[in-house]
């Protein structure tokens, strides 16, 4: 009986969110937006979490901490979830759109481990700075091998750290104070999800060669 009425907790929540979401997808739709602007939009709202992370525990404004820059981020996710809602509500899906939220997505993702690289920094914590580093890199590779591999291969969506699940830890770490914990997790994860996408590739590869035989 317990599990049911989780389940039930749970999807009511699903429910209501999505419900919530519809609504502000049709109300951007009737303002007539462009999906590139929202696109856009999330950029400066990670732009601003990053000099929140940044500012984290400064002297000038001792009142900054990460979780600030975790709602923050929450802000900026949903204009990552409403602008291709928005774009096919009105019927303004393009493929220069696709590329271009895929790049934009890019630059937010670097805001964000940049504005978390300065501060590591600025408490001369040389160790967090070189994992922050390694997180950057894992997780800008994820979306390389991904693009690499479909020039190639007809798909690879593969592995499990896409950026959804990226977003939604710094978040976490941001919001109960468990970044460094964080990092760590997307560090390992996202640099086992770029090689899952290689030998996926590798092994693709081979079944097309063999197939052309």
């Amino acid at each position: 009986m317990s599990n049911n009425s989780n389940w039930t907790f749970t999807r009511a929540i699903g429910v209501a969110c999505g419900a919530i979401l519809k609504r502000i997808v049709r109300w951007l739709a009737l303002s007539k937006i462009h999906p590139n602007l929202l696109t856009f939009l999330g950029l400066v709202i990670n732009i601003w979490a990053a000099w929140l992370f940044a500012r984290a525990g400064s002297a000038e404004d001792p009142r900054i901490d990460f979780r600030w820059a975790g709602l923050v981020v929450i802000g900026a996710g949903l204009f990552d979830m409403v602008d291709g809602r928005v774009a096919r509500a009105t019927d303004q899906v393009t493929p220069f759109g696709g590329f271009f939220d895929s790049v934009i997505d890019r630059y937010s993702d670097l805001a964000v481990y940049m504005g978390l690289l300065v501060y590591y920094a600025s408490i001369n914590r040389f160790f967090y700075i070189v994992l922050t580093a390694i997180v950057m890199t894992g997780s800008v590779m994820i979306s390389y091998t991904r693009a690499r591999a479909e020039n190639t291969i007809p798909k690879c969506k593969v592995g499990f750290l896409e950026r959804p699940e990226r977003v939604v830890l710094i978040i976490i770490g941001a919001l109960f104070d468990r970044m460094a914990a964080v990092l760590w997790v997307i560090a390992i994860l996202s640099n086992l999800t770029v090689a899952h996408r290689m030998i996926y590739t590798w092994d693709e590869c081979k079944r097309m060669e063999a197939t052309r035989v």
